[in-house]
């Protein structure tokens, strides 16, 4: 059942998703309106800033690409406090980013992680130039491409002609499996029914997310 939580002057009463099923229908209502043109741009007001001086109940968790047309709260047409965003290049997941969803597991009771990654990644094609020609990226972004090199090679495995866009498919789902398999405390709320884990290939030519990966139920 949702949780219900006073976010207007008004008075008004929402309903907060607290289950799986019911933070992924709630995430996908909005990339539809921000799809179509549509988006509401709701708990962007004063009130709602005033609502969540003292404590914060976001109902998902969005893992993803730094890319800067990749933002979280556009693209699902979120506000404050509704999204526990964490980003990095590429999503590539190290101890801090898997810490940071964890607080939001156990801590904040987010019932939804999303891994969101998107066509023509920057970092994935580097890592992509990289398998071919053996050749390196200089500095920290040579950690980036290490990381993600297994998905690349996964998605080549799959198909020797793999193109950039399948290999970004790729690396959600082996970045969403690794969440559950790496944390004990994300697997065991997902065993619970507690949280879902779910990983999204955002389309930047109409601003579509697929779902290409779930772990726990999403009531459909």
């Amino acid at each position: 059942m949702s949780g219900e939580e006073d976010s207007s002057s008004t008075g008004v009463v929402v309903d907060l998703p607290s289950s799986p099923p019911e933070a992924w229908a709630k995430l996908m209502e909005g990339n539809a309106r921000f799809v179509e043109g549509t988006s509401s741009h709701p708990n962007q007001d004063s009130a709602r800033r005033t609502s969540l001086m003292s404590a914060q109940n976001p109902f998902v968790m969005i893992f993803g690409c730094s890319d800067s047309r990749l933002a979280a709260e556009i693209i699902f047409d979120l506000g404050l406090g509704d999204a526990f965003v964490v980003r990095t290049a590429g999503h590539v997941l190290d101890n801090t980013a898997l810490g940071s969803l964890e607080y939001g597991v156990e801590y904040l009771k987010v019932p939804l992680i999303v891994v969101l990654g998107h066509d023509n990644c920057g970092a994935v094609t580097a890592t992509k130039g990289a398998v071919a020609t053996g050749e390196m990226p200089a500095g920290f972004v040579r950690d980036l491409v290490e990381r993600i090199t297994p998905s690349v090679l996964a998605s080549l495995r799959k198909d020797k002609d793999s193109d950039v866009n399948a290999m970004v498919e790729e690396h959600v789902k082996q970045t969403a499996a690794r969440l559950v398999e790496n944390s004990p405390i994300i697997a065991d709320a997902v065993a619970r029914q507690r949280t879902a884990v779910v990983g999204l290939t955002y389309r930047l030519s109409d601003g579509s997310a697929d779902l290409v990966y779930s772990n726990g139920s999403l009531g459909r």
